[in-house]
C-alpha cells in the first residue's frame, strides 16, 4: 500500500471517530476533485460551491451518525454522494442541464490534455464541452470520471454501482459516440465551410 493511500485510510478512520481536522484534511484532498465533477454537471460556479459544500457537510454527517455503517471507500462515497446531490438538486428545482455557461477551459492541468488526447481533438475546449452537453449524462459522466478525474474502472464502478465489465463497456460507448459526435460536427463545419 503505498504512503498516500495509507494516509487517506489513516485520515478515513480518524475522521470516522469524529477528528474535524482529519476531515479538514480529507475535504483539502478531495474538493476540487468534487467540485470539478459539480460543475459539469451544473455549469454554474455558485451552485456548484454550494452542492459541493452541501456534498462534504452530508458526509461528515453520515460518518458521524451514532449508527453509522464503517465506510470502506472514501473516494466512492463522495462521488456517489456528489450524484445523489446533484440528482436532488435537478429533481428538486426541476431544472434542465444548461449549456450557456462556463466552460472547461477552468480545468487546465495535465488530465486536461490527456483527455483531449484520447478522443484525438485539435478543436477549442468550448468546442469540447459543447461536444461533451450533446452527450447523454450518463455518457457524460463516465467520460470525466476516467479522463479529467482519472479515476480507475474499479472506482468508476463503485461510483455508479455497475459492473467493471458494464463499465469498460460504458467507456468504450461514451468514447464512441464523443468520436462520433465530433466528427459529424467536423463534416458538417467543412461542408458549410465550402
Amino acid at each position: 500500500m503505498n504512503a498516500s493511500i495509507f494516509k487517506q485510510k489513516l485520515l478515513l478512520v480518524r475522521a470516522q471517530n469524529g477528528d474535524s481536522e482529519a476531515f479538514g484534511e480529507i475535504y483539502d484532498l478531495y474538493v476540487d476533485k468534487i467540485y470539478r465533477f459539480i460543475f459539469f454537471k451544473v455549469s454554474n460556479h455558485e451552485t456548484a460551491e454550494d452542492l459541493c459544500a452541501e456534498v462534504f457537510l452530508k458526509t461528515w454527517q453520515y460518518m458521524n451518525e451514532p449508527d453509522k455503517r464503517e465506510v470502506s471507500n472514501l473516494n466512492a462515497l463522495l462521488y456517489q454522494s456528489a450524484r445523489n446531490i446533484v440528482i436532488d438538486y435537478y429533481r428538486t428545482s426541476q431544472r434542465e442541464i444548461l449549456a450557456d455557461t462556463e466552460s472547461l477551459k477552468l480545468v487546465e492541468d495535465s488530465r486536461q490534455q490527456s483527455f483531449l488526447e484520447k478522443v484525438a481533438i485539435s478543436s477549442e475546449i468550448e468546442n469540447i464541452e459543447a461536444h461533451l452537453r450533446k452527450l447523454k449524462d450518463e455518457f457524460r459522466e463516465v467520460l470525466i470520471l476516467k479522463f479529467v478525474d482519472e479515476l480507475s474502472n474499479k472506482e468508476i464502478s463503485k461510483i455508479l454501482d455497475k459492473s467493471n465489465g458494464a463499465t469498460r463497456v460504458l467507456i468504450h460507448r461514451a468514447l464512441k459516440v464523443l468520436k462520433d459526435t465530433i466528427d459529424e460536427s467536423k463534416n458538417s463545419q467543412s461542408k458549410n465551410g465550402q
